[in-house]
């Protein structure tokens, strides 16, 4: 793959400046195309000439070999001698003419800015004269020659500043040099290490391919690992570095080692003349900061190549310098105090435990669970003591070693003596039990620490902890009184408040108080900053309740971008995860199961193994890939994710949501029907309110509905997507009001649910035989149905399928699926011979003659 990329490495994402340049050259003299080295420059000017017509034209490079020799970049255009006494810039210019025939000439200049002093004045001759079109690239910020800059500064050309490659624009050159679809998360981060220039990020890509870190991974193209620089890619940003002395080394060295480094503490490190050399070349750039200015490197490759080239001791070395210096300058910012500990640790150099801990607690806080890890563990065996274990604890439960994070807990038991040590244990102690799903226990430990606690604060916070082992356990009303008892308390701490108010919004968008929810999240969001690194779980916990109360509200788009905000975060790192599954079921519930199986992958590679959330995300796929008529598939992804959601009742309810349709998509609707009523009585026992809706909507899509129970659910859930639901199933046999129903559901981006209310529509109109009405119908039906190819449900099939009994329908479905017709006779309870009967009457109406047709059928419908 790796030596084909030469050829395959596609030209996307500049469609507009490939319209200006082309443009230009049309009706205008020409066009300069500026940019950063490798940004695409060369490549753009190639394409515009590509396919141009009517022009002779004329190439030439500027190199530093041929700016020494006049006329060097033309040398081998310019192959007559002048004649006796004939100015030399006229004769280049004439000569280049007659070569062009009876063409208008183009002359066309790459890196042009290396031009020796004769070329560069042959190019703007040409130009300000009118005697041919000129398209020239330069290198933006760096020396040119005069009558290069001239070109533009006079107007005689046009200018057009190429810049890096958008997120997306990388996605699309991606996807052309590999040949396939490549996962988001590797098109951030090629985005981020390349920064959208398209030299380093094709090289990159080679490394990976060649290292196999960029590998195609079930069907997309994923990043896993760290980059390894190759040989070339070195080259290139060694190139690009350039020379460096002693002093200009030392500051590149510490820049990469430490960035974002404030300017006084490199300064009073190196030489201040030193940095300012290397920040003019562009290898270092300021950035503001508050009041503060740091200096970070020019380019994210420029630190892998500097650190790959300084050896272990000296690496050491440069870090140890910066720990010593940053504490001595007093550790004035929080983060400086997590930097110093972090380059002592990287250094090999002790380090008092507190500050470990400390520092262990600000990584944590700022999402970086392997880091905080890492300085936890270092805390213990410095003899921090349970501190530290306890920030350990939380740590390693939501990498997935809950184990690993009860074992060091239950041995750190003793070493808890202060009030706020017995604290810290038995928060972390509860909380990881209650992850495992050891909930007796988990309530035994944190009810002890609410009634033996006397600092107020703490006991508010046992309380808040309580409230989130309720959760786990599906004990919402109980979650719900744990958090009254936790706001009774009269003092708090930033920590409690935030997990408190995280907890109330989740509680509530789960049992369907969705605007309460919303109005939770929104206040307290407005100021995540002054609580984030404090309470690390809240934000993601705030994101899952953003996500369920936009969901069940039927704030589609709003939902989308909530789920792919917590996509951003680090996923495999956090509490909070498997936002995958609620961006997926917001497709699904467009209607684009497709694209909803394409976002459960996402998180699916992503997420540790044995994780309830994994489960749910699981449980999505199956759920989608059924609808899609993947049987096989989804029954392999709803037995995964069986076992690993079964641990917490809200991951267990997309398990039990998912299994309706697998049972559906196999064409036994009484199973679906039953394992419906199971999912609405598990959404029922746990207070799930907003999954409740879902399940009990889901009867009348099956044909079965319930609308009592879902108007008396009307009552309790807020939002208008309940009231609609409700609707649709008092519906049942009423054209006008189904037509009401399916206009609503597309006002809502719910296509598929438009489709089935619209097919249903067509129904009723044929029973009551209203025959043009029904067609009329069935048209509008199959429009919005089309919009997303391949999904079946059982009104979609009878849409296609209307003459045709509702038990030939089930039987031909379970025929599709590969039941013999003894399996089918035993399934619905009949005799082989009526099942065989049924069957062939099936066929007969739709002109099929055996299951073979019928699956075809099924799949094109």
């Amino acid at each position: 793959m790796s030596e084909q990329l030469g050829s395959q490495w596609p030209f996307v994402g500049r469609g507009g400046p490939l319209t200006t340049v082309r443009a230009a050259l049309r009706s205008g003299a020409g066009m300069m195309i500026a940019g950063e080295a490798g940004v695409g420059k060369s490549r753009l000017a190639a394409q515009a000439l590509t396919g141009l017509t009517g022009y002779a034209v004329v190439r030439a490079l500027g190199t530093e070999t041929a700016s020494m020799i006049p006329f060097g970049a033309f040398a081998h255009a310019l192959t007559g001698p002048p004649q006796a006494g004939e100015n030399l810039l006229r004769w280049a210019a004439r000569h280049l003419c007659d070569g062009a025939g009876h063409g208008e000439l183009l002359v066309s200049v790459d890196d042009a800015h290396r031009l020796d002093p004769a070329s560069a004045a042959l190019v703007h001759y040409l130009a300000e004269s009118g005697a041919a079109k000129v398209l020239a690239t330069v290198r933006s910020g760096g020396p040119q020659p005069d009558p290069v800059t001239a070109l533009w500064k006079d107007e005689l050309l046009g200018r057009i500043e190429l810049p890096p490659l958008t997120v997306a624009e990388v996605g699309e050159v991606l996807a052309g040099a590999l040949g396939g679809e490549v996962a988001a998360a590797t098109v951030r981060h090629l985005a981020r290490v390349s920064e959208g220039n398209v030299l380093y990020l094709r090289e990159v890509v080679h490394a990976g391919l060649a290292t196999g870190c960029l590998a195609e991974r079930d069907g997309r193209w994923r990043w896993r690992g760290e980059l390894s620089v190759t040989t070339r890619l070195r080259e290139l940003v060694g190139a690009r570095i350039g020379h460096l002395d002693q002093d200009e080394r030392e500051v590149l060295e510490l820049v990469a080692f430490g960035e974002p480094l404030g300017t006084e503490l490199l300064v009073s490190l190196t030489s201040p003349r030193a940095v300012e050399r290397v920040e003019s070349r562009g290898l270092v750039v300021t950035v503001a900061d508050g009041r503060r200015e740091h200096l970070r490197l020019g380019h994210p490759l420029y630190g892998e190549v500097v650190r790959g080239d300084c050896g272990t001791l000296r690496a050491r070395r440069r870090r140890r310098m910066l720990a010593e210096a940053l504490e001595a300058s007093g550790l004035r910012r929080r983060e400086d105090e997590l930097r110093a500990a972090v380059w002592r640790l990287d250094s090999g150099s002790a380090a008092a435990p507190e500050r470990l801990v400390s520092a262990a607690k600000l990584a944590w806080g700022r999402q970086d669970p392997r880091l905080a890890e890492r300085l936890a563990r270092a805390a213990i065996e410095a003899g921090a003591g349970v501190a530290a274990v306890a920030v350990l604890g939380e740590v390693l439960m939501v990498l997935g070693d809950a184990d690993g994070a009860l074992s060091a807990l239950r041995r750190a038991a003793r070493d808890a003596v202060t009030e706020s040590e017995r604290a810290l244990y038995a928060f972390s102690l509860g909380i990881n039990l209650g992850w495992a799903g050891a909930d007796a226990e988990a309530c035994r430990v944190l009810d002890v620490a609410a009634e033996t606690l006397t600092d107020p604060a703490l006991r508010q916070e046992a309380h808040v902890y309580r409230s989130v082992v309720d959760c786990f356990a599906g004990r919402l009303t109980g979650a719900a009184r744990s958090l009254a008892r936790a706001r009774s308390c009269a003092s708090t701490t930033v920590r409690g408040a935030a997990h408190a108010a995280s907890m109330e919004a989740w509680v509530a968008a789960y049992m369907g108080q969705t605007e309460r929810s919303l109005a939770i999240s929104e206040r307290t969001l407005t100021s995540v900053a002054s609580w984030k690194e404090e309470a690390p779980h809240a934000f993601p916990s705030f994101l899952d309740a953003l996500c369920a109360a936009q969901a069940f509200s039927g704030r589609l788009e709003a939902a989308a971008r909530t789920a792919e905000q917590g996509m951003e975060l680090p996923a495999t790192e956090l509490s909070v995860s498997g936002f995958g599954a609620y961006r997926a079921m917001v497709s699904r519930l467009r209607g684009d199961a497709a694209e909803a199986v394409r976002w459960c992958w996402e998180d699916v590679v992503r997420l540790p193994a044995r994780e309830p959330y994994l489960g749910r995300v699981l449980a999505e796929q199956a759920h989608a890939l059924a609808l899609l008529g993947r049987t096989a598939e989804a029954r392999d992804a709803l037995a995964e994710s069986r076992e690993l959601a079964s641990r917490w009742a809200f991951t267990r309810q997309h398990v039990l949501q998912a299994a309706v349709w697998v049972a559906a998509a196999g064409g036994d609707l009484a199973e679906a029907t039953r394992l419906c009523l199971v999912a609405a009585e598990h959404a029922e026992e746990h207070e799930l309110f907003g999954n409740l809706m879902f399940a009990l909507h889901d009867l009348v899509r099956l044909g079965a509905p319930d609308p009592e129970r879902l108007t008396e659910l009307a009552e309790r859930v807020e939002g208008p997507l309940v009231a609609l639901l409700a609707r649709h199933a008092r519906a049942t046999g009423d054209p006008d009001e189904l037509r009401a129903v399916a206009t609503e559901f597309e006002r809502l981006g719910m296509s598929l649910y438009a489709a089935e209310a619209t097919a249903q529509e067509a129904a009723a109109w044929r029973d009551t035989g209203r025959g043009l009405l029904a067609r009329g119908a069935r048209t509008r039906a199959w429009a919005l149905a089309r919009r997303y190819p391949g999904v079946s449900t059982p009104p979609l099939v009878e849409l296609a399928t209307p003459e045709l009994t509702p038990r030939q329908r089930e039987i031909l479905q379970l025929a599709a699926a590969g039941l013999t017709n003894r399996q089918i006779a035993d399934r619905l309870r009949l005799s082989t011979r009526t099942a065989a009967n049924h069957l062939q009457a099936a066929y007969e109406k739709l002109g099929v003659n055996d299951r073979t047709q019928v699956g075809r059928l099924l799949a094109a419908l």
